[in-house]
């Protein structure tokens, strides 16, 4: 098929067990090229901190052998949007029902609250049956906080959170649920 030079063309990918954050990682990280290329906002996938122990090279150039984990990772994405600080965490769930929260590590909690401590826009975005929902940062510690569950039902998302609605260009435009929730609705 012959696509118009204008729009992305997305090829479902299986997702396994082991991946399964993989294909809702890689439709964000395409909404955020066409954000970029649409100059709307700068928005990044940040690389998990490192450390090298061990390199070889091959005929392709330097290949690392050993590595570890420097410090924890903080959440999945940052940038800026509308002269705002943004920052959220990206997460699938095969549990039809519900989102566990072992899915989110203490020191991600801990980070959120300091992004709303400063007054930046922090929040997830879950895949749980099929959708793609925003869940506010404060509303996520807010369950936390009052709940006793080990996990977030979905029952909760279809109340508290806000579906995103998947598209062409961009292929989850995350940032029209962001100007209804942040900015009024206001573009």
């Amino acid at each position: 098929m012959n696509y118009p030079s204008n729009i992305i063309k997305r090829t479902k990918q299986a997702v396994s067990y082991g991946n399964r954050g993989m294909d809702l990682e890689h439709c964000l990280n395409e909404s955020n090229v066409f954000y970029e290329e649409e100059n709307r906002a700068l928005i990044y996938k940040k690389p998990t901190p490192i450390g090298v122990v061990d390199v070889h090279y091959s005929s392709r150039g330097k290949v690392i052998d050993k590595a570890y984990f420097k410090s924890p990772s903080t959440l999945d994405y940052n940038g800026l949007y509308r002269g705002k600080y943004i920052e959220f965490e990206a997460k699938e769930t095969k549990h039809g029902t519900s989102f566990p929260l072992s899915n989110i590590h203490p020191h991600q909690i801990r980070h959120i609250q300091k992004v709303l401590d400063h007054g930046g826009i922090v929040f997830l975005v879950v895949k749980i049956q099929s959708n793609v929902y925003l869940l506010d940062g404060q509303v996520f510690l807010d369950f936390i906080q009052s709940s006793k569950r080990q996990s977030i039902p979905y029952s909760y998302f279809l109340e508290k959170g806000h579906k995103i609605v998947e598209k062409i260009n961009p292929p989850l435009d995350y940032l029209s649920v962001v100007d209804k929730i942040y900015f009024g609705g206001m573009l």
